[in-house]
């Protein structure tokens, strides 16, 4: 098969995934699964969409593989993603367009020290690891 060929159909198959992805319907919602205690949380579908949670799924991917079984899990810190959430059920349309390391950096005040997302501490001592490493499935 030539390159040409080989470009021509990642191409078709990019634009088909888009148009998936923008007929994901907007009434819809999914059980995900987040950090390590497994804590059950139901999304709008259409969040899916959004910049955060591609990251999120992106990350999810990188630390759990693709799994057909067992519900979504995502590697993140129970009180981040609850606060994510709430913000974007408030307003999706102002927040939406937000990355993941912007929601990191707003959500900064639940931290003592914001210049690293991974290893800053909460006021009470506890951890605060917006995306949590090698979360067991």
């Amino acid at each position: 098969m030539k390159t040409g060929n080989k470009i021509n159909q990642i191409v078709r198959l990019k634009q088909v995934v888009q148009r998936w992805r923008r007929r994901i319907p907007s009434s819809g919602s999914l059980a995900v699964y987040v950090g390590p205690e497994h804590k059950r949380f139901v999304i709008p579908t259409r969040f899916l969409n959004l910049p955060v949670f591609v990251s999120l799924l992106n990350k999810a991917e990188e630390e759990f593989g693709f799994q057909t079984t067992g519900g979504l899990v995502i590697p993140c810190d129970v009180v981040f993603f609850k606060k994510l959430v709430d913000v974007l059920e408030r307003d999706e349309r102002g927040f939406g367009t937000l990355d993941l390391d912007e929601f990191v950096e707003m959500f900064s005040d639940l931290t003592v020290d914001s210049g690293s997302c991974k290893n800053a501490t909460i006021s009470d001592s506890r951890i605060f690891t917006p995306l949590l490493q090698k979360t067991k499935v």
